[in-house]
């Protein structure tokens, strides 16, 4: 994510002042340092406030300053909500810990900076990809396998037509998409005897690596009771984007794919089970990439989404 500084708070201006008081008071030396701001490029106002002269960082999300598309939510339902899931996820896996909300300060969610290299940064220059991915497989393995609850399947469909609903598809191709859908719904493939907890928002830049660890972020629209292959659909349809883009061609990706699919796999008889469901998330992945496009780019990802989903008929 670019950032770029926009402004330093001074002793005096409140938010800095509850800040340095209430929310990383035994972090720091210097109870009178001023705070630099830098802003980040994201769906809300995302802002970095480092405390001059400490070496310390905080993330702040103001989810009452939405910057996206979506303007019609609850932002107090928003912050608490990731608040409640960032909690949960930190008991199991490594993430930007919470350390504070506040309603009054347009619904502030203050976490930790992790400072480091994101995902996508090793993705862009494909340095160390294989250890990079394999790293975050092991992560998501952990979160999905220490947070099992019931499944709850419909919602994997529902939400699946909202994605669809959003691109607004000819007639044809929405009712092609349908039928597939109900292929695989009738099928067994995506049933399951528990759901989990999973991230859902699986970008590259949601992963940071500090001291070769790596950390998740932005839990805002993390779900329960759910299905654990959607994050690994996810991801692996931005790894298919993004080497199709910028890369020669999105089958490029795949020894990355299969490496991370392994990695996250417990054996073969699991690798082979998750490969037979992956195709569904995916194209989901991929129907999500296309609402970011237009044009010629944006057919393409509709196109290779309804080929995943059509793995149904081809023995998947």
């Amino acid at each position: 994510m670019a950032n770029s500084h926009v402004n330093t708070l001074n002793p005096g201006d409140p938010f800095r002042d509850w800040l340095v008081e209430e929310v990383v008071a035994n972090r720091i030396r210097d109870k009178k340092c001023c705070v630099n701001v830098f802003k980040y490029n994201s769906s809300h106002t995302v802002c970095r406030y480092q405390f001059k002269g400490e070496h310390f960082s905080v993330m702040a999300k103001f989810f009452a300053e939405p910057t996206g598309k979506l303007k019609a939510y609850n932002p107090y339902k928003g912050m608490m909500n990731e608040y409640r899931n960032l909690k949960k996820a930190a008991s199991i896996i490594n993430v930007a810990k919470p350390l504070a909300v506040r309603k009054d300060f347009n619904c502030v969610l203050v976490t930790e900076h992790i400072p480091g290299k994101s995902l996508g940064w090793y993705l862009k220059r494909e340095e160390d990809l294989y250890g990079r991915l394999s790293a975050v497989a092991h992560m998501l393995r952990n979160l999905h396998d220490n947070t099992k609850s019931s499944y709850n399947k419909e919602n994997e469909f529902r939400n699946f037509h909202d994605v669809l609903d959003h691109l607004k598809l000819d007639y044809g191709t929405r009712e092609t998409f349908n039928k597939l859908l109900g292929e695989w719904w009738y099928s067994s493939l995506l049933d399951r005897d528990h759901g989990c907890m999973v991230h859902r928002d699986v970008t590259p830049s949601n992963y940071i690596f500090c001291k070769e660890k790596p950390y998740a972020i932005d839990f805002e629209s993390s779900w329960f009771e759910a299905h654990p292959i959607r994050d690994l659909g996810v991801l692996t349809a931005e790894l298919k984007n993004e080497f199709e883009l910028h890369k020669g061609g999105g089958w490029k990706a795949e020894p990355y794919i299969g490496n991370f699919l392994w990695e996250y796999s417990r054996g073969e008889k699991d690798f082979y089970s998750i490969t037979g469901i992956l195709p569904f998330f995916m194209s989901i992945g991929l129907l999500r990439s296309a609402r970011l496009h237009q044009g010629d780019y944006r057919n393409y990802l509709i196109n290779e989404a309804r080929e995943c989903l059509g793995a149904i008929y081809r023995g998947n």
